[in-house]
């Protein structure tokens, strides 16, 4: 981390850290002590318990989570992830309470805050509205990442109802329940964006 400071780095980015928070804690405490400044970001899956993420408040500045589902039947069918909505509420919650809405720097850089990632799934499977609903008690300067990127990989095939790309109309009616909300720092994405992000898989394929 100190490294990575010394190189001019706008903050240190850590990647799906819930298997490996307690150590983080202990690590990110070590380097503050050392003399880091920048802010540190807790870049999850949203499925990081309300005890976890106590060890983390005042070593944290951002969280970005991911709010995947709001009803436990997809999480598990889809992710294998039991009780997913209640915990991903609760934490989410508790990131609030800590860092609070995004501030910026003068050069309009993140320094501290929260910003959640909302993936559109097709047949409203994740019940965006409700999720965005939440989001919006929380507070309507939450910010918001409203992702239009789903594409179809890997086992999607074995569910019809998720073998396909989102619909125009699925994804506007997202966009449209975030604006009866009054929700105010949405990101937006183009439906183009689930090609746009999709790695190239077969670019590097020794065996292609």
């Amino acid at each position: 981390m100190l490294a990575l400071q010394e190189q001019g780095v706008h903050n240190i980015n850590l990647v799906s850290p819930t298997h490996y928070g307690v150590q983080l804690a202990e690590a990110i405490r070590s380097a503050k002590r050392q003399g880091l400044t920048v802010p540190v970001v807790y870049n999850t899956g949203g499925y990081d318990t309300v005890e976890l993420l106590r060890e983390l408040a005042g070593l944290v500045d951002i969280y970005l989570p991911d709010f995947k589902y709001w009803t436990d039947e997809p999480a598990v069918k889809y992710s294998g992830a039991e009780n997913y909505p209640e915990v991903t509420r609760q934490g989410i919650a508790e990131m609030f309470r800590q860092v609070g809405n995004i501030e910026l720097d003068h050069e309009g850089v993140a320094r501290k805050g929260v910003l959640v990632r909302h993936l559109v799934l097709p047949n409203n499977l994740a019940e965006s509205e409700k999720v965005l609903a939440f989001l919006a008690a929380l507070s309507k300067k939450l910010w918001i990442s409203l992702m239009a990127q789903y594409n179809p990989q890997h086992q999607a095939a074995a569910y019809p109802e998720i073998s396909r790309p989102l619909r125009p109309a699925e994804y506007q009616a997202a966009v449209s329940a975030a604006e009866a909300l009054g929700l105010e720092n949405v990101y937006l994405q183009e439906l183009a964006s689930s090609e746009l992000f999709l790695p190239d898989f077969k670019k590097d394929d020794p065996f292609k």
